[in-house]
């Protein structure tokens, strides 16, 4: 058995950029930027960013170039895939990409009201895109024992 799946969280460097195929089939492609952090011999911080070429398909194409935006933090699970063509100077040119087989958007930066909707999803309610009032937790402590179950 083989296996080529790729999971990535990370933030869009840029807008997604939505097309269709001469079939009529919706494309996205967006580029995904995942960092690491970590500390190396001497105790040192270090840190490192990775650039993602992202190709989505179908509905979730539509989705995901209505709701995010660079920026916006989104969870992809996919596979890797990589095209060659010939450029117009002769040379052989490689391209590797993540195909996404399901995206699930981020928490919001700005304004909103939680989490958008996952890709496939519409917002949900009449008061959608809306700020919701927020959560009022008790200021008191909570004691265990209190706790009916």
């Amino acid at each position: 058995m083989y296996i080529n799946k790729v999971i990535l969280f990370g933030n869009l460097t840029r807008d997604p950029e939505l097309k269709a195929l001469p079939s009529g089939i919706k494309v996205t492609s967006l580029g995904l930027a995942t960092n690491r952090v970590w500390k190396d011999k001497d105790g040192n911080r270090q840190e490192n960013t990775e650039f993602h070429n992202v190709v989505i398909f179908g509905r979730q194409a539509e989705t995901t170039a209505q709701y995010l935006t660079k920026g916006s933090s989104a969870y992809i699970e996919g596979r890797l895939q990589t095209r060659s063509w010939d450029a117009q100077d002769g040379t052989k040119k490689y391209r590797t990409e993540v195909v996404a087989d399901s995206v699930q958007f981020g928490p919001r930066t700005s304004g909103g009201s939680g989490q958008a909707p996952s890709a496939g999803q519409a917002p949900a309610g009449e008061n959608a895109g809306t700020d919701a009032p927020a959560i009022e937790y008790p200021k008191e402590e909570i004691n265990p024992d209190d706790i009916p179950f």
